[in-house]
């Protein structure tokens, strides 16, 4: 039994490392918790909670997550301090032997905070016991935590699976989060519906391996994307991340002719050396990724596509890393997201032999960093002049307001013509030139109050 007046008061600090399936999970503890009576602690004010939501994704992801589980133990004296997330889930002894950590749940036990917490501050037993670390093995990884939530973001995050079966040679994600699991369609689609009438407008599809939801229900992941396009007030949804492997051509079909689902892509290559994926355990080689990017500009050729690359994986020889440069200057994709290999205990991966040097990787990074930047500023181009509709999200006072168009084109608004009620509207607008740093197109307002030009 829960005692809700223990919660009445109680003022919570949240810090989130790593994926946006963190940052809705993240989210969602802060809804529940509101919901409870726990406030969010200001800037600068002390807490009586710190929930620490970490990521292991890479070793300097675990340096981070110590080093903000201290700054949160510092700053907050006296606090009773949770961290969960793929880190706690893998090193619980580490983390609960740093001082001022008092519960660290894995990913089985992050379900049950509430318990935990209530048992924390009204002393009565509930069943639970607070322990310095509480986890399970990865084969006893079999809760689902639903997850539809937005913080303090204008986009609602829809987590619709986690976990994953596929167990990559350099990946710790299947240990950190179990085997693929998922909720039934008719629960998020229940979601969905409830972010709408909050006012939501535009949804993240998020987990680990969503193209691989259906292995709990036995239902399939374009039965999912059909339910949700029905959702009618949800005017966008956008999909995190999907496997090549599990991208169909019904899939592809489906979206360039749906109602909402944006055409934005964001798919994982991590390499464009067939060697290497070989070696990765990856389930595709590169003429089948190159397939599904043609496939896709064929049906929606302004679609926005991201592509995840790691340089310097074991077995990326200097042959290997040109065939992936290449392979990716001739794929009309618009972004890539590159990130060096980072050794990972208890992987396969450490049993091949050929280690790349950390100024080979910083080079390689470099390189493709350089390409990505160059494929990114010319689908921009493409679009100056054009008219397109974006979602406005809300900005900190005095500063320009930022959304996305369709096919995920970031625009600025100047801060001078920027509005409150802006936020969370769908506008049509003018493509203009790039904003200072590049990293926008500029809008502008014409005589139209609804309508923004140059």
């Amino acid at each position: 039994m829960i005692d809700s007046s223990a919660f009445q008061g109680k003022k919570a600090a949240y810090y989130t490392l790593g994926c946006k399936l963190n940052f809705s999970e993240t989210s969602t503890f802060g809804k529940m918790l509101h919901d409870m009576g726990v406030v969010t602690a200001s800037k600068g004010e002390k807490a009586d909670l710190c929930l620490i939501n970490t990521c292991s994704v890479t070793d300097v992801a675990d340096r981070k997550c110590r080093q903000a589980i201290n700054r949160m133990v510092r700053a907050n004296e006296g606090a009773f301090v949770v961290v969960t997330g793929c880190y706690a889930q893998l090193q619980p002894e580490r983390i609960s032997s740093i001082e001022g950590v008092d519960l660290v749940l894995g990913s089985n036990e992050k379900a049950n905070l509430l318990q935990f917490l209530s048992e924390k501050w009204s002393g009565e037993p509930s069943g639970l016991h607070l322990h310095e670390h509480y986890s399970v093995k990865t084969k006893d990884i079999r809760s689902f935590a639903p997850s539809c939530s937005r913080g303090n973001r204008t986009r609602y995050f829809l987590k619709v699976q986690d976990g994953c079966d596929y167990f990559c040679t350099y990946c710790t994600i299947p240990y950190a989060r179990g085997f693929s699991r998922n909720p039934t369609i008719d629960s998020l689609v229940a979601q969905a519906s409830e972010a709408a009438a909050e006012g939501g407008k535009e949804i993240v599809l998020t987990g680990v391996n969503i193209g691989d939801f259906g292995k709990t229900t036995g239902e399939s992941f374009i039965d999912l994307v059909r339910r949700l396009d029905e959702v009618e007030d949800i005017k966008r949804y956008r999909i995190s991340s999907l496997e090549p492997d599990l991208i169909s051509d019904e899939l592809i079909d489906f979206c360039a002719a749906s109602r909402a689902f944006m055409p934005h892509f964001h798919i994982p290559l991590q390499s464009g050396s067939d060697e290497v994926l070989r070696l990765m355990h990856r389930h595709y080689d590169r003429s089948l990724f190159a397939d599904k990017i043609r496939r896709i500009k064929c049906v929606m050729p302004d679609a926005f596509i991201g592509v995840d690359v790691m340089v310097g994986c074991r077995g990326e020889t200097p042959g290997c890393f040109e065939e992936t440069f290449e392979f990716l200057s001739s794929l009309d994709v618009t972004q890539l997201h590159v990130f060096p290999y980072s050794e990972r205990p208890g992987t396969a991966a450490l049993k091949i032999p050929y280690v790349v040097s950390d100024a080979d990787k910083k080079e390689r990074s470099h390189r493709l960093l350089q390409l990505s930047d160059e494929k990114t500023m010319a689908f921009y181009s493409r679009h100056i002049g054009k008219t397109a509709e974006v979602l406005l999200e809300k900005a900190p006072r005095g500063k320009a307001m930022h959304g996305f168009t369709e096919n995920y084109i970031r625009v600025e608004l100047p801060a001078a013509l920027a509005k409150p009620e802006y936020d969370n509207e769908i506008m049509n607008v003018r493509l203009g030139e790039f904003n200072a740093d590049k990293s926008a197109l500029v809008i502008g307002l014409s005589d139209d109050s609804n309508r923004f030009s140059l």
